[in-house]
């Protein structure tokens, strides 16, 4: 089965647009996830929601709540979350373009495989390919995707593109804190050079399909080994995706038009607006969830 995109939208320079979708570039294939089952009956175990002091409640009694203080919830409704969260734009501006030496490792998340959505997204596509790979930079802009937007970088890869999901510099703890103990002793000069000469004879290229999970594989072992004995049905239902849109762009003219060009310049061709995205449509303003306090046994 073909791989579905996880997002469609465009890339934009300046005045050129480029259609593209956005493909995970991993998979957790390697984790292996086990459900608790009753041993007597076979069956799988399954959580009911409780109330202390009540017992099970229905879905349609349980809402959204933020503990602000110990037993004090502010109580949100569904309406009012989704209010929050940002469109999907579709749209991602290229805002700046760094090195790639100037972005710790440590903000790197999560990355993306980027191809353009058809045949006349390529050329716009190889164009900003070639040019990041050129001036060796990573482009860095912000995408809306699910609900929450993300700080991106965006570099070359190979024929196509990859994008990177970058974390927030709240979300990364500062090492100083945790080396602060560390005294500055100086290494001694003999265990050094033993230390050193070990590196360099260990020294080689990385290649990660030289390293497997063990425990992993042996679980895997572990369990086709009992489904010999017992057998079981795995039954997967086929998803297929939608279908390709597509966006016709004068290029060359998109990119003068961005340097300020001479747009009076003789085409040989007729002039086609350059593609822009569709206007962004406005955010809906977030109405204040009224703090509602409510005991320790409150509904969550």
């Amino acid at each position: 089965m073909a791989a579905r995109p996880i997002w469609r939208g465009q890339i934009r320079l300046a005045l050129v647009s480029i259609p593209v979708e956005l493909y995970s570039a991993t998979r957790s294939g390697a984790t292996i996830a086990f459900h608790q089952i009753h041993e007597p009956t076979g069956k799988r175990i399954k959580y009911e929601k409780v109330v202390p002091g009540i017992g099970p409640v229905d879905r349609d009694e349980i809402i959204k709540g933020y503990e602000v203080s110990k037993g004090e919830y502010v109580l949100l409704e569904p309406e009012e979350i989704e209010n929050v969260k940002l469109e999907s734009r579709k749209t991602l501006d290229l805002v700046q373009f760094v090195d790639s030496s100037d972005i710790d490792p440590m903000y790197f998340d999560k990355p993306y495989y980027v191809v353009p959505a058809d045949d006349l997204a390529e050329e716009a596509f190889v164009v900003i390919r070639e040019a990041l790979r050129q001036a060796k930079k990573y482009g860095i802009g912000q995408l809306a995707m699910r609900g929450q937007e993300y700080v991106v970088a965006l570099k070359p890869c190979g024929r196509g593109m990859l994008l990177e999901t970058l974390r927030y510099a709240d979300e990364v703890n500062k090492a100083q804190g945790y080396f602060r103990d560390i005294g500055d002793t100086k290494p001694d000069e003999d265990l050094l050079d033993m230390a050193t000469s070990l590196i360099d004879k260990k020294a080689g290229k990385f290649d990660a399909s030289e390293f497997h999970n063990r425990y992993v594989d042996a679980l895997k072992g572990l369990i086709a080994e009992k489904r010999k004995k017992k057998g079981e049905l795995v039954i997967q239902d086929p998803d297929k995706g939608p279908p390709k849109g597509s966006n016709v762009i004068d290029l060359m003219a998109a990119l003068k038009k961005s340097l300020g060009g001479d747009e009076e310049e003789p085409k040989k061709k007729p002039a086609v607006k350059p593609a822009s995205a569709k206007p962004a449509p406005r955010r809906s303003t977030a109405k204040k969830a009224a703090p509602k306090k409510r005991a320790a046994g409150g509904r969550r």
